[in-house]
C-alpha cells in the first residue's frame, strides 16, 4: 500500500492536507481531502499518482471529502478535468464513490459526475460513508474484479 501526504508549504504550520493510499490488491485508490485543499494541491496529487510505480492502470476510486472546507468552482473543476484526461494514458479509472457531506460540495460534486463521465465507467456522490463505502464494493463486484487473493 502506498500513501501520500500534501501539505502547502505556506500552509505547513495547519491542517490543510490531501492524502492518498492505494490497495494494490483490491485496485482501488482512496483519497482524502482534509481542510482548505487548494487546486494546484490537487494538480499535484495526480501528477505525483501518475509517477507513483504502485498505481495500477485501472482503479476505482474512493474520494473523501467529507472533512474538506474548500468548494471548487465550474473553472476548478474544468482544470481537474483536464488533469484526468493527461493522467489516463496511465491510469483508467473504474467506478468513484465521492463522499461529500456538505450540501454545497455534494452539489459540485454531482457537477463533477456529470463533467467527468467519459474518465470513469461510474460515478456516483454520496453524504455518509456507509452507504459510499457499500456502492463502491457493490461496483467492484459488478466489474468482476476482486482482490487477487480470490476473496
Amino acid at each position: 500500500m502506498t500513501c501520500a501526504h500534501y501539505v502547502s508549504a505556506s500552509l505547513a504550520n495547519r491542517t490543510e492536507l490531501l492524502t492518498y493510499q492505494i490497495d494494490a490488491d483490491k485496485r482501488t485508490i482512496r483519497t482524502k481531502a482534509v481542510g482548505y485543499v487548494t487546486l494546484q494541491e490537487v494538480i499535484d496529487h495526480f501528477r505525483t499518482l501518475e509517477q507513483d510505480p504502485q498505481c495500477p492502470e485501472r482503479a476505482d476510486v474512493f474520494l473523501d471529502l467529507s472533512e474538506a472546507e474548500s468548494l471548487p468552482e465550474a473553472p476548478q473543476i474544468s482544470t481537474v478535468i483536464r488533469e484526468l484526461k493527461r493522467i489516463r494514458p496511465k491510469v483508467r479509472f473504474e467506478a468513484c464513490a465521492i463522499l461529500a457531506s456538505r450540501n454545497a460540495l455534494f452539489g459540485m460534486m454531482r457537477m463533477f459526475e456529470a463533467l467527468a463521465e467519459e474518465f470513469f465507467r461510474v460515478t456516483c456522490t454520496f453524504r455518509t460513508a456507509t452507504e459510499a463505502e457499500a456502492w463502491l464494493v457493490s461496483q467492484q463486484s459488478l466489474d468482476g474484479h476482486k482482490p487477487s487473493d480470490g476473496s
